[in-house]
């Protein structure tokens, strides 16, 4: 069973929210959160697979939960899904940033809002589809790039590069294995490895860094 914590300062949201995923028989909300400070402490207590963050929220947003609860080492069990009404890119940049899993929408199908609790329970990075690759380039490549990025790069093997640089291009595991001429599980391995290196806690944050260390840009990869 997936349990999941909602988050969300309209309670028409969290009650429809609830009643979509409670339909769908392998997921359990663990409670409901009305600002960021609650989050936190829902989070805290309950612990759940996942946490769905609205980002305009009171007393604490949902940018800055999710930065706390993904920076938490206690909580990397828990895996943050972003959604929101706004289709803004620095929306979706910094919640990337922050730590996030996901980044949604709020006008997904019921079935969309399910599949994607289950994909990031799962351990995958799932983004609006209308947020495109682009996007996440051009605002990935503008701001600070962090120190040490070189350093990093240079953990990595020349295939855990390549296999980065198709990570941040969009590729899933098995359009990678396709790509590379190798089986799934060893793209996952690949994957999975070059995670554990760079301190990644998901597929999302190493999408992050394929762009700061400039892997990939706003020209592809």
């Amino acid at each position: 069973m997936i349990s999941v914590v909602i988050a969300d300062d309209q309670p028409l949201v969290r009650e429809g929210f609830r009643a979509i995923l409670e339909r769908a028989g392998d997921i359990a909300v663990a409670g409901e959160a009305a600002d960021g400070e609650q989050a936190l402490a829902l989070i805290r207590r309950t612990r759940p697979d996942v946490a769905l963050m609205d980002v305009r929220m009171p007393r604490l947003d949902g940018l800055a939960a999710t930065e706390r609860v993904c920076g938490d080492p206690s909580l990397a069990a828990t895996k943050v899904v972003v959604i929101t009404t706004y289709e803004l890119d620095e929306y979706l940049y910094a919640a990337l940033r922050a730590g996030a899993s996901g980044f949604l929408l709020k006008d997904l199908e019921p079935e969309e809002l399910r599949r994607a609790v289950r994909t990031v329970a799962a351990g995958e990075a799932l983004l609006a589809p209308r947020m495109t690759r682009r996007l996440i380039a051009q605002f990935a490549a503008r701001p600070r790039r962090a120190p040490g990025l070189a350093d990093q790069l240079g953990l990595l093997t020349e295939r855990e590069r390549e296999i980065v640089t198709l990570v941040g291009g969009g590729l899933t595991n098995v359009e990678i294995a396709r790509r590379l001429s190798i089986s799934p599980a060893t793209a996952k391995t690949h994957v999975a490895r070059a995670m554990t290196k760079l301190g990644a806690r998901d597929r999302a944050q190493l999408v992050v860094f394929a762009y700061e260390s400039g892997l990939v840009t706003a020209a592809g990869p």
